[in-house]
């Protein structure tokens, strides 16, 4: 990673925060890229030189081409995009307004590609060839009630992924990683026994687990993988649970 330079959106906190910081412990300088300012701005502080906050919408297509523009300025090159962005509207489906929806889309899909648009000519150019990983979620594949436009938009995302990997290859490598439960906001002690068993490994995911795959995703090891989804949960969804 020495040298090269990234851009992760929502890297602010949770998994976002943990790629960003593995990809620096490794060499990499990162643009962190987060809606929240002042998250961006301590994330960035904590990693020191090698980080720069990016306070951006990625909701919005022109706050995107903004961001890498940023990005590009201050790195002088684009070796590493990271879609990391989510969120979500728990609501009933008949209680979904077209808005919250659209907005859903539009921060969790459409941001991804409006980002690697931007970026790809930077990516095609990267010494050694671009890498892209989008951040999706097993969401995709299993759903809890009201999880409509984030499921779909997720879903989305795994497309997108082995589209972009064929429309991009060989410059550009794109895979996709689905986390199962990673706590992100939880303390960790308030995690049960029960909790903990619904995994085949035997725990809760943590964000470095994401970190640690998106990192070899960027590394030159991974250099034969492109298309691909990575499904990251301990073998949740694996697991049969009846009671």
């Amino acid at each position: 990673m020495q040298g090269r330079a990234a851009l992760i959106t929502g890297a602010g906190r949770g998994i976002g925060r943990a790629i960003a910081a593995t990809l620096a412990q490794r060499g990499c300088r990162v643009a962190i890229v987060e809606i929240d300012e002042a998250a961006a701005n301590e994330a960035a502080s904590a990693l020191g030189s090698a980080a720069l906050a990016v306070p951006a919408d990625v909701g919005e297509p022109a706050d995107v081409r903004e961001a890498v523009q940023r990005a590009q300025q201050a790195f002088g090159r684009l070796d590493i995009v990271v879609n990391n962005t989510g969120i979500g509207r728990g609501k009933p489906p008949d209680r979904l307004t077209v808005e919250e929806w659209d907005r859903v889309l539009a921060v969790n899909l459409r941001s991804a590609l409006l980002t690697v648009q931007a970026a790809e000519p930077m990516l095609r150019a990267a010494p050694g060839g671009g890498r892209v990983v989008n951040i999706a979620s097993t969401r995709a594949l299993m759903s809890e009630p009201h999880t409509e436009a984030y499921s779909a938009s997720k879903a989305g995302l795994i497309g997108l992924t082995h589209a972009l990997a064929i429309s991009l290859g060989p410059d550009v490598r794109v895979n996709c990683i689905s986390p199962g439960w990673i706590n992100t906001r939880q303390d960790p002690a308030q995690l049960t026994d029960r909790d903990h068993a619904q995994h085949a490994v035997g725990r809760v995911g943590r964000p470095e687990d994401i970190a640690a795959l998106a990192a070899f995703l960027c590394s030159d090891e991974a250099g034969f993988i492109t298309g691909q989804n990575f499904i990251a949960d301990g073998g949740k969804t694996r697991q049969m649970i009846y009671a």
